[in-house]
């Protein structure tokens, strides 16, 4: 005999949001990608793709890289993208590139 599913009693938004810690990390995610969305035309065409919005957190917001040529690059235009951000209104803490792991 199969049971009747079980209806939540609050979205998982609702859920996240009544969640201090949870939240504070949401908000921190959302605007890594903001950040990510306000330096995408200053991106080289062909990394695009390729690079990540990273960690934001009080020592400041980091762009992963696919690669550690590719961060080479993304290190060069670290004061455009500075200034970018400084535009957007979402300066405030230094940017850095680290090269993503590759999984294995």
């Amino acid at each position: 005999m199969s049971k009747a599913p079980v209806k939540p009693t609050q979205s998982m938004r609702q859920a996240l949001d009544g969640h201090e810690p949870l939240s504070r990390l949401m908000q921190r995610v959302k605007t890594s990608r903001d950040c990510l969305a306000a330096i995408i035309a200053d991106l080289p065409d062909g990394l695009r793709a390729h690079v990540q919005a990273g960690p934001l957190d009080e020592t400041g917001w980091v762009i992963l890289a696919p690669n550690a040529a590719a961060a080479a690059k993304l290190r060069q235009l670290l004061p455009t993208f500075e200034a970018r951000l400084r535009s957007a209104g979402l300066a405030g803490s230094p940017v850095s590139v680290k090269v993503l792991k590759a999984r294995q």
